[in-house]
């Protein structure tokens, strides 16, 4: 495996036991980038207890995190204890106690087993801060640092982000020693394997387009709307329409999510509808194709959401639906972005780029 330039760069890095500070885009490859030092380190130093801690600001960035070291640990080392909300408790508690010595975890249920003294990191080593800005978009600073004061001083911090906020850059000044910086790529844009395009359509006429889109379009698709109502209405309504489709957001239950996540990735549904809550942390290998059926609340929410594609050197498209009278947001989004999205239509077989003429 050639190793992506976030992980060729902090690797050694880590495994010399410097701290580090990565920023980079999504889907370059940063979860490798600090599980390959962990385990490293857990084979090197074999004493009970838990040596290694990564916190991420999702349920399912945590399950993916978790998944990818089990299946890299090999033999000699034991499973990793997931610690997050909306799963089983009596399966977590269990994974501690039959000697777990990492634990993947988000900030809330953490905090809820420190204080019910169900975990302790006394033999701790290692820090990991995965999405450390979307913690703190979600309001996990207070936790952050709450469950920071109780973890050894003398340890190996990591922070992985994908954009550096004020808050975030005075967090990992509190936390870390030294840190060697490293930075890959505008972190305020899409990568350059993803192709930006957006389409004008009548606010009557959106669920229509997209169908057409998808019909077009032979491969899996994300689908990103602004609210829990208009996911269930609009994921209903392609299933209607024959579309083999699923929905994650907020008020679904966690099986329900990763049921959906699931069915999308080993290719039962071929369309996944989403609020934000999948724009972060999901990978799905071979997916071609992002649509903001509705605009991104704001420029960040925008890169995480054309993040889910093009990732790891492939190539993507991430379009957007736009109204008329939404036209001025739209101009707003690509100046803070720093980019033009290529204005399109639709010909009587294919998409085609327009001068900005309406639908």
């Amino acid at each position: 495996m050639i190793p992506t330039p976030v992980q060729a760069a902090a690797i050694p890095e880590a495994l010399a036991g410097k701290d580090v500070l990565a920023t980079a885009q999504t889907g370059t490859g940063k979860t490798l980038a600090f599980l390959i030092p962990i385990i490293e380190n857990l084979l090197e130093n074999e004493a009970p207890g838990i040596a290694a801690l990564v916190l991420v600001p999702t349920r399912e960035l945590a399950m993916q995190v978790v998944d990818q070291y089990n299946a890299l640990r090999g033999k000699r080392l034991a499973p990793a204890a997931l610690v997050v909300g909306g799963l089983s408790e009596s399966t977590q508690l269990s994974a501690l106690r039959k000697g777990a010595r990492l634990v993947v975890a988000t900030p809330g249920r953490l905090e809820d087993f420190l204080g019910r003294r169900l975990i302790n990191f006394r033999t701790l080593r290692i820090l990991i801060l995965d999405e450390a800005d979307r913690m703190v978009d979600m309001g996990f600073l207070p936790a952050l640092r709450r469950i920071v004061a109780t973890l050894p001083t003398e340890r190996q911090t990591m922070c992985f982000s994908a954009t550096m906020a004020p808050e975030v850059a005075r967090l990992v000044k509190d936390y870390q020693k030294d840190a060697v910086r490293m930075a890959f790529g505008s972190t305020t844009k899409p990568t350059e394997n993803v192709r930006v395009q957006a389409f004008e359509v009548a606010h009557d006429r959106k669920q229509e387009f997209l169908q057409r889109m998808l019909t077009k379009e032979k491969g899996r698709c994300l689908v990103f709307a602004r609210t829990k109502r208009g996911t269930e209405r609009l994921a209903n309504t392609l299933i209607r329409q024959g579309f083999s489709a699923a929905m994650i957001h907020g008020d679904r239950s966690q099986s329900q999510r990763t049921a959906a996540l699931a069915g999308f990735q080993h290719g039962r549904y071929r369309v996944l509808v989403a609020t934000d809550v999948a724009s972060r942390g999901i990978h799905v290998q071979d997916m071609p194709h992002v649509i903001n059926y509705d605009l991104p609340a704001d420029a960040e929410a925008f890169i995480h959401r054309a993040g889910r594609t093009g990732r790891a050197g492939e190539r993507g498209v991430a379009s957007t639906l736009f109204a008329r009278d939404q036209h001025t947001d739209l101009l707003q989004l690509e100046r803070t972005l720093g980019l033009r999205m290529e204005r399109m239509r639709e010909s009587s077989d294919s998409l085609e780029k327009t001068d900005g003429a309406a639908l």
